[in-house]
């Protein structure tokens, strides 16, 4: 017998940082398709996780949060599609319901999603700003004990048996900083990878935190050079796929802080060039 499945929610706190962390069962059909109605989507993910989230949130209100909604909110349907030959077979292969034949605008697929983030706050939030600061990536390396540690998947779809396309977010927690990383990976069979990673990082003794947003695309055939088998490894694959745009912010912490104000949310995407 297969274990049964347990919804679970962890929290921790990080200062005045609480931590969230959510993970649920699959979206039920139903509440589904009526979100796919809503995003004017053909259909979602086969597998998604529609009360997963991953919050980090101010004691004043502020924060960020991560959730599969937000991110299908920010996939492209207009451009950018990746036409291949499955594609007629896999748009076939949803095309169950009468709300889906109805559909008539460009559908982008692979659900590919430039999302970075839902911004946290009413009165206070963070202040998104370009730096040319970058996350110390040699400080993450020090050996530091990891007092909290949670990934959350937000949603995934095999593309018909021809790849993958998944969302998922993990945190980990340090004594002296927190860090993030968001990352949509893309691999079509015989076609390209694609991954869209955002990095998040937060040192205690500072007044914000560091974004960094990278997407790396490659075509199969430039991968020829690269083990097969890494294909399916994300971090495995990454080093060999080039960087197609890099962008690295500031989220700056109010600079006066009300007490504990309603929460309100704006979805953060990247903005199209």
């Amino acid at each position: 017998m297969h274990p049964v499945f347990q919804s679970s929610r962890r929290d921790f706190t990080f200062g005045p940082w609480k931590l969230s962390a959510a993970r649920t069962h699959i979206m039920k059909s139903a509440q589904a398709e009526r979100l796919a109605d809503e995003l004017h989507m053909p259909s979602l993910p086969e597998m998604m996780f529609g009360d997963n989230i991953l919050r980090i949130q101010h004691d004043h209100g502020f924060g960020i949060e991560f959730n599969a909604t937000d991110a299908l909110k920010c996939v492209n349907n207009c451009q950018g599609m990746i036409k291949v030959a499955c594609a007629e077979e896999w748009q076939e292969s949803r095309s169950e319901t009468e709300h889906t034949k109805e559909v008539v605008k460009p559908y982008d697929w692979t659900y590919t999603t430039d999302y970075k983030g839902t911004l946290l706050g009413d009165t206070a939030t963070l202040k998104v700003v370009p730096t040319t600061e970058h996350i110390n990536t040699e400080k993450l390396k020090a050996r530091e004990q990891i007092m909290f540690f949670e990934e959350v998947l937000l949603f995934e779809d095999e593309l018909h048996d021809h790849g993958v396309s998944s969302l998922s977010v993990k945190i980990r927690v340090m004594p002296s900083s927190f860090f993030v990383l968001l990352r949509f990976f893309l691999r079509v069979d015989g076609v390209l990878i694609r991954m869209n990673d955002t990095r998040l990082h937060h040192e205690a003794d500072k007044a914000y935190m560091l974004r960094e947003y990278t997407s790396r695309e490659s075509k199969i055939s430039s991968l020829k050079h690269v083990p097969p088998s890494l294909f399916t490894e994300p971090n495995e694959i990454s080093q060999y796929l080039p960087v197609k745009e890099t962008i690295c912010e500031k989220l700056e912490f109010p600079e006066k802080l009300e007490p504990k104000p309603e929460a309100s949310l704006e979805t953060m995407c990247v903005k199209s060039k």
